[in-house]
């Protein structure tokens, strides 16, 4: 049998594991933690859920705003693709149809990324936060410049699985676009 002392002791050493489990459970079911679930079709229909999964981090609300696809043309020059966490881009794509000849050039805070060159693009260049490339193309009815570009928060991503993550997506990216536009057609 407990004394009087040692049974307030007991109760309240079970009332505050009892509270702490509580607490802990509660913050198990915090939805500020989650992860959101990205819709099956993203991105002009580019990308997979778990393509992008990297860059969607926590949140409670996920909002893709793009087009249902990237099919460009003289009247329809552009797309974006925009993947929102709460509000905020996580995964930035667009694509752009400029004309024939157009010369374009490197935004300087692309070359403060100390880029390096893709490595199936010609003019391609890939950083921590993201890819670009500008290459010319024989449409169906005429010749065009393409630029495509992607960007996303990587935050959440380890530094040395960044470049890689960003490559792997820009050739997919570079391959559908192709497709999407009739560039080489």
């Amino acid at each position: 049998m407990m004394t009087g002392s040692r049974t307030h002791r007991a109760v309240a050493a079970m009332v505050a594991l009892t509270v702490g489990a509580a607490l802990l459970a509660g913050c198990s079911d915090d939805k500020a933690s989650a992860v959101p679930e990205l819709p099956a079709s993203t991105c002009f229909g580019a990308f997979t859920p778990t393509e992008l999964a990297p860059f969607v981090g926590t949140g409670e609300e996920v909002r893709v705003d793009a087009p249902a696809d990237v099919r460009l043309t003289a009247g329809r020059k552009s797309a974006i693709c925009n993947v929102y966490v709460d509000g905020k881009t996580r995964f930035f794509a667009s694509a752009e149809r400029l004309p024939q000849g157009q010369h374009f050039f490197w935004a300087p805070a692309v070359d403060e990324q100390k880029p390096e060159p893709l490595p199936f693009a010609e003019n391609g260049k890939l950083w921590d936060g993201g890819a670009a490339i500008f290459l010319s193309c024989n449409g169906p009815t005429e010749a065009f410049e393409l630029k495509l570009w992607l960007d996303g928060s990587t935050d959440q991503i380890k530094q040395e699985e960044r470049r890689p993550l960003f490559s792997g997506l820009m050739k997919k990216y570079l391959d559908f676009a192709r497709q999407q536009t009739g560039c080489g057609a």
